[in-house]
């Protein structure tokens, strides 16, 4: 187990090179078969109207069906009076690796691209800094997280990248599901549980039990043959899936929620008449504001529906015994959190992340890296605050 989590800053810079070589290759490949198209080429031949290519999220879920899809394919067409229209296509049906779509998006073979953070930080850490296991407990605080993150994000992103962040997505909430009793975060020691990323295998790992990453379509199969004991993924994903037909109990707290985020290739993007990048900076707030509210609802929704509650308003009402978030587990979340998720997260990351860390997250969620001295204002009203591993 030791060896899955042990990486070093050498170990990023290496995997960044390979990464970069495979994809020098791969750009050629792809621009030729034009799977998506570059705005800039296309104004040269046909100014108007502009016709976009996007490269979306996940296929099949909520987001995309009923968010992305509308917008990019209608509702942009209408706010731009007709001068931009695109086409989207799900990353997991075009033929892309999602852990490469900021290399591609860099490049330009893809001008316009969603990006899943948990994919793409394997080879940037400091990108998943805002949902890292055990950091956002509700969507509020979540909100708050992504808020304080986003223009260091934005920053890495046009420095390291070349890629304009023009939005932000949430998943609903990742939580726990158990085909026998627990009552708490402690219970899960000795259990075999599914989890979806390294960040989340670390934070079950310290809770004693042994976590196993098992790809999403596997899950029900895996809790159903025995192959592990519980399992991590969304509230109402977990209920579509069938999930409830399988484990007994559902925690309440989210592990963590999932964020992606889109954005444009530099070039492409200043390419753009500016009229029209406001117009497409307007447009995509509004989208992600529609997202966050739907990852609130299906959160919600999700619960009700395990529990088979009357106000269960999409899904399959499940008899599911939800265990609530106490006291206790709450305590247990900061400590992992403090002692075992942001120290493991500076060992892939390396030393300037906790200086980011300091600036951008330490004073919302209390916990300093120790990277640099604490003012009185970031100090006032936190009594306690201490660095990782005190």
């Amino acid at each position: 187990m030791t060896s899955l989590f042990s990486t070093s800053r050498l170990g990023v810079g290496a995997r960044r090179i390979a990464v970069a070589a495979r994809l020098a290759s791969m750009a050629a490949l792809l621009s030729a078969a034009a799977l998506v198209g570059n705005p800039a080429a296309a104004s040269e031949a046909a100014p108007e109207p502009h016709r976009l290519r996007v490269v979306g999220g996940l296929a099949g879920i909520t987001q995309h069906v009923r968010f992305e899809l509308p917008f990019w394919t209608r509702e942009l067409e209408q706010l731009s009076g007709g001068r931009l229209t695109a086409t989207v296509h799900p990353f997991d049906r075009s033929g892309l690796r999602g852990q490469d779509m900021l290399q591609l998006m860099r490049l330009g073979v893809v001008p316009f691209g969603t990006a899943l953070l948990a994919l793409v930080s394997g080879d940037e850490p400091e990108l998943n800094a805002v949902d890292l296991p055990g950091l956002n407990p509700d969507l509020a605080t979540l909100k708050r997280t992504v808020d304080a993150y986003r223009p260091h994000l934005a920053g890495l992103l046009r420095k390291r990248y070349d890629v304009e962040l023009l939005g932000i997505y949430t998943y609903p909430a990742q939580v726990v599901y158990c085909r026998r009793a627990f009552t708490g975060l402690a219970d899960l020691a000795g259990r075999r549980v599914r989890t979806s990323s390294v960040s989340q295998s670390e934070m079950l790992e310290r809770l004693g039990a042994t976590p196993v990453i098992v790809p999403f379509a596997e899950i029900v199969g895996s809790v159903s043959r025995g192959m592990v004991d519980c399992a991590v993924t969304g509230t109402l994903s977990g209920n579509e899936i069938g999930l409830t037909d399988v484990t007994t109990h559902m925690h309440a707290m989210a592990i963590s929620w999932g964020l992606s985020i889109f954005g444009a290739n530099s070039a492409a993007w200043e390419a753009m008449p500016p009229d029209l990048r406001e117009v497409m900076r307007k447009g995509i707030a509004g989208l992600e504001a529609r997202i966050w509210a739907s990852a609130d609802q299906d959160t919600v929704n999700g619960i009700a529906c395990n529990a088979g509650r009357m106000a269960c308003a999409s899904g399959r009402a499940a008899r599911l015994a939800i265990v609530p978030v106490t006291p206790e587990d709450n305590a247990v979340r900061q400590r992992i959190l403090r002692d075992a998720v942001l120290p493991r997260w500076i060992e892939r990351c390396g030393p300037d992340c906790a200086d980011v860390w300091d600036r951008t997250l330490a004073p919302l969620h209390g916990i300093f890296l120790g990277s640099r001295p604490v003012t009185a204002m970031e100090g006032a009203g936190r009594p306690g605050v201490q660095p990782v591993g005190q």
